[in-house]
C-alpha cells in the first residue's frame, strides 16, 4: 500500500532549467562565447552545476579552474533563481489531488539548500510538502538511499510503503537502494545516456498526473 509520495525538484515538481540555463549562458558570454539553446541545455539541468559546466566548458570538479567558476555560475543562478521557473504543467492539478486523498507528498532533492529552499517557498510548496530534503542536509546525495531513507523516517513512513519520483536515473537507483517503488518522469530532463526505458523503475509517467493511476 503506498501512504506517501517523495518528488524529485528539479526536472520532476519544476522546470528550472530557464533559470540554470540562463547563469550558464551568463557564463559564456562574459567569457566571448554564444549563449547554448536551451533543448541543449535542458537535459543537463537535473545534473545542476556540474552537469552545466561540462556541458558549457568541458570542464569538471577537480579542473583547475573549476571551484571559481562555478561559483561565479552560483551567484548568477541565485540573481535570478525564480525568474523563469515554474511548476511543470499539470503539477499543481496532481497536488491537489493528492491532498483531497489524504496521500502525504515530500520532496528530496540534491539541490543545496540555500537555492531550493527559496524556490520551494515561492512556488508556494512549502507548506504543502510534509517533508523537504536538500542535498547539503545528509552526508550522502542520490543516488545513496540516505536523504530518502531520512524523509521516509521523518514522515514516520516506512519505505516500502513509498513511492519516489524523479528524472534521473539516480532518482531510480536511490530509489531501489532506498527499498522504495521508483517513477521516471519522462516529462523530465531525463540528461542519461540510456534511455528511461532502462533504467529499471517501477512506472513511467508521461505527464504528472497520470501518477495517480499509480497511487
Amino acid at each position: 500500500m503506498i501512504k506517501a509520495i517523495l518528488f524529485d525538484f528539479d526536472g520532476t515538481l519544476a522546470d528550472t532549467a530557464p533559470d540554470l540555463g540562463h547563469a550558464l549562458n551568463r557564463l559564456r558570454t562574459v567569457r566571448g562565447l554564444p549563449e547554448l539553446p536551451l533543448p541543449l541545455i535542458r537535459p543537463q539541468a537535473s545534473a545542476g552545476s556540474r552537469g552545466l559546466l561540462n556541458l558549457g566548458f568541458q570542464i569538471k570538479p577537480g579542473d583547475p579552474d573549476y571551484d571559481a567558476m562555478r561559483d561565479e555560475f552560483l551567484d548568477y543562478y541565485t540573481e535570478r533563481l525564480c525568474h523563469d521557473t515554474r511548476l511543470f504543467p499539470g503539477v499543481e492539478n496532481l497536488l491537489d489531488h493528492l491532498a483531497q486523498r489524504k496521500l502525504p507528498w515530500g520532496i528530496v532533492t540534491n539541490k543545496p539548500s540555500r537555492f531550493a529552499h527559496p524556490l520551494i517557498e515561492q512556488l508556494g510548496l512549502t507548506h504543502r510538502a510534509v517533508c523537504v530534503i536538500c542535498g547539503d542536509e545528509t552526508a550522502h546525495t542520490k543516488p545513496h538511499p540516505e536523504p530518502l531513507l531520512t524523509a521516509s523516517h521523518k514522515i514516520a513512513t516506512h519505505p516500502s510503503h513509498c513511492v519516489y519520483v524523479g528524472d534521473d536515473v539516480r532518482d531510480v537507483q536511490a530509489s531501489h537502494a532506498a527499498g522504495m517503488q521508483s517513477i521516471v518522469a519522462r516529462y523530465g530532463y531525463l540528461g542519461n545516456d540510456q534511455p528511461p526505458e532502462k533504467w529499471g523503475a517501477h512506472f513511467l509517467i508521461d505527464h504528472p498526473e497520470e501518477l495517480l493511476a499509480y497511487v
